[in-house]
């Protein structure tokens, strides 16, 4: 489908982002998809809160224990790129499919979590392959994958508010598009910086992290994940109460339709920090990036209980600036990690950080008990506060170098 250009090594670059980024999005499909069906899976399951959740949660915590195997394993680092992707999302469709027959809700948590450990087969192996097809503008690139995916992480809630769809239809829709997914990916050619070949090295995985580069990027990814799905996941909750506190009518829709917006408009974000990481540095733009979301979330524990308008205003500035630096941890253990695992570190870097989101998701309601929204907000820019300390101390490293064609 792409083939670079001898001589031309920059040639297809662009192609090779275009249906990288679609593939991965289709195959991603299956795990967006939990949202769009999960009210009508507890209706017809008769699913309690706490049964719904597993359903929700299974899925991430599926991906932590497949993005350790692959790492542990190296298969970022031995397999070509583009057949991970096939094979991960063929297994996630077959995953998804499940579910249709699953009838109740032990068989389907054990099928979503089945679904999340799959995709660790697509996500790190993607953005491997999108390296290998930039040296210059690697952060706006890998910024445009992260963009679609978080764009295609707000679809679910733009279908709930426009009503939902049958459960089983959208089931087949996604396990089909994931499957068509792979079928794209296998069909881009490797890019013309691709990394050398690995051998097989279980503990290089251990090795990659602490590395002092290395460790600080992933230091400062775990402040972003700590905040990022915690947001994503209970901002409808939170919003819902804001309008159901001022007596506006159809408070459900209305949070989908919010909700749908401060994720999306991340899709913008991820472009724009990608643009400053490779002009300004990209410590430098995680550091702010961070550095924004950690206030907004802050001013939003103050102006909880204001006026609908100026919450959403103010939440669509969180939602931009939260996603924005995402994709430039990723370029910047792509940059100082071993050229030869470049594919374990990214999946490694990863597992943590979701392992980090179950227990962030998991403490929220728990602070909201405890205190309110302005407690649990609080709590949350914790982790992008403290990432923002992990990007200034990597800035004055000797790997600092190395980043952004030596801005850092």
């Amino acid at each position: 489908m792409t083939r670079a250009v001898p001589g031309d090594p920059a040639s297809g670059r662009w192609t090779a982002l275009t249906w990288l980024a679609a593939a991965v999005v289709l195959a991603m499909a299956p795990w967006f998809s939990a949202a769009a069906v999960l009210p009508q899976l507890r209706a017809a399951w008769l699913l309690s809160e706490g049964a719904a959740a597993w359903l929700t949660l299974a899925v991430q915590l599926g991906f932590v224990v497949g993005a350790v195997l692959s790492a542990a394993l190296n298969l970022a680092d031995r397999v070509p790129p583009r057949r991970l992707i096939l094979l991960g999302s063929l297994l996630a469709a077959g995953a998804n499919l499940g579910l249709l027959v699953a009838g109740g809700p032990g068989v389907a948590a054990l099928l979503r979590a089945l679904t999340g450990a799959a995709l660790a087969l697509v996500y790190p192996p993607a953005l491997k392959a999108m390296s290998a097809w930039f040296r210059t503008g690697r952060g706006v690139a890998l910024g445009v994958m992260v963009g679609a995916l978080t764009l295609g992480s707000a679809l679910p809630h733009l279908v709930n508010g426009l009503g939902g769809a049958n459960w089983r239809v959208v089931i087949v829709i996604t396990s089909g598009l994931a499957a068509f997914g792979g079928l794209i990916a296998s069909r881009v050619g490797e890019g013309p910086y691709r990394f050398p070949a690995a051998a097989l090295r279980p503990g290089q995985a251990w090795r990659v992290l602490t590395d002092p580069g290395v460790g600080l990027a992933t230091l400062g990814y775990l402040g972003h994940m700590w905040e990022l799905y915690a947001m994503w996941a209970w901002f409808a909750t939170f919003f819902g109460g804001v309008l159901s506190a001022r007596g506006q009518p159809d408070p459900g829709r209305g949070a989908a339709f919010a909700t749908f917006a401060v994720v999306g408009v991340g899709a913008l974000g991820c472009y724009v920090g990608g643009v400053l990481g490779d002009r300004w540095g990209r410590t430098r733009l995680t550091a702010l990036a961070m550095g924004l979301s950690g206030g907004c979330a802050l001013a939003l524990a103050v102006l909880a209980g204001a006026a609908p308008p100026v919450v959403l205003g103010l939440s669509l500035l969180w939602g931009f600036w939260i996603i924005a630096d995402s994709a430039q941890f990723s370029t910047i253990v792509s940059e100082i990690a071993d050229p030869a695992y470049v594919g374990t570190a990214l999946t490694a870097q990863l597992a943590l950080g979701f392992t980090l989101t179950a227990g962030s998701i998991a403490l929220v309601p728990v602070l909201v008990r405890a205190g309110g929204w302005p407690l649990a907000f609080t709590v949350l820019a914790v982790g992008p506060l403290l990432g923002v300390l992990a990007m200034r101390r990597l800035a004055g490293t000797l790997e600092a170098a190395r980043l952004a064609d030596g801005r850092g």
